[in-house]
């Protein structure tokens, strides 16, 4: 391979010193990028085969339209099924917050390792985004809708300038590092796609078998409990564990110690749990070759410390580092075995 040259390298350090401050810089809204540049990636073949008979900018609206359509759905079908279970939910967290403003009320008693002050405000949050979801919504609206701009105008340019933008960055680059980036960009591509895939199918999943927890606990809306669950397994930051925790608190509330059971036995560990910790990192890692634990670590720990934009960058950093190792031992093992019959001669 071609030695990288000095020359070569000190206009790549300055364009990675950039780019680090834009993204310090626009983090605020730089989520919506990453998600918008991952899902265009994704959306790459489908747009590949409708440039075949259509023009390109044709295809990259088409598909934008086809995301925002799907978007707009999921969120009417949400707020509908929120605005007919408002009796429901407010009951729930009426009860919860009479609860914990008694006096003789001791959460640690029950075993729950958290302060009144601290459930307080997790109930309160609570609140704000399932029942005052309309005064969170206007009071958010010109930051919500900024962020959907960045989103779609990231999707659609990046689908429609993502070939040229390859083509022209590669084009650029010295060969040694067009080569890393080649080989690198497959398997981004392969961990992206099964972050997606895997987000939607453990959603999907989640709401068939909530079924019957939500059915063993006998407080009715069994299709409704099981669509919130499903419904904050679709996104990151919230995760099943959401919907299970409200409930519990609510059987809680009620002095349920046989709710409590249900929801944390087979709501909280089977339901919320065995799929993080087991299903997605089993088939994310799968798809690439790396330890389901390993991935394990990347998945939560993005989530964890970079919220919504660390669902797709923790496993992303997590596979190219890895994947760059393994390229790295496996080249220095090639160039060792070439070198091996000019020493002996």
């Amino acid at each position: 391979m071609q030695a990288l040259k000095n020359t070569d390298l000190f206009p790549i350090i300055i364009i990675a010193i950039i780019t680090v401050i834009a993204f310090m810089v626009f983090w605020s809204v730089m989520d919506m990028v990453l998600l918008g540049a991952s899902l265009s990636i994704v959306l790459m073949p489908l747009h590949h085969r409708l440039s075949a008979r259509v023009k390109p900018h044709f295809s990259a609206a088409i598909i934008t339209t086809g995301v925002l359509v799907a978007f707009v759905g999921a969120a009417c079908i949400t707020l509908v099924i929120l605005t007919a279970n408002t009796a429901t939910l407010t009951s729930m967290f009426t009860i919860i917050g009479t609860w914990l403003n008694d006096p003789a009320t001791n959460p640690i008693t029950y075993g729950v390792p958290l302060s009144k002050t601290t459930l307080s405000a997790m109930l309160a949050k609570g609140t704000a985004l399932f029942i005052d979801y309309q005064k969170t919504l206007i009071d958010n609206l010109p930051l919500i809708l900024f962020k959907m701009f960045v989103f779609f105008f990231s999707l659609s340019a990046l689908i429609f300038h993502g070939d040229w933008l390859k083509n022209h960055f590669m084009s650029h680059m010295p060969p040694l590092i067009c080569e890393w980036v080649t080989r690198l960009s497959a398997v981004t591509v392969d961990t992206l796609y099964a972050i997606y895939v895997v987000q939607v199918a453990i959603a999907v999943l989640t709401f068939f078998i909530s079924l019957p927890v939500f059915y063993l606990l006998g407080y009715g809306n069994i299709i409704f409990y099981s669509y919130l669950t499903a419904f904050c397994e679709l996104i990151p930051v919230l995760g099943a564990s959401a919907t299970f925790i409200l409930v519990g608190a609510y059987a809680l509330a009620l002095g349920d110690t046989r709710g409590v059971f249900i929801l944390f036995i087979f709501g909280y560990l089977i339901v919320s749990c065995v799929p993080e910790i087991w299903i997605r990192p089993v088939l994310v890692g799968g798809r690439v070759k790396i330890n389901p634990l390993i991935m394990f670590i990347g998945i939560i720990g993005g989530i964890l410390t970079m919220g919504l934009a660390g669902f797709v960058l923790g496993p992303i950093m997590i596979v190219l580092l890895i994947t760059s190792y393994r390229m790295y031992a496996s080249d220095k093992k090639e160039r060792e075995a070439a070198a091996a019959p000019c020493a002996q001669t």
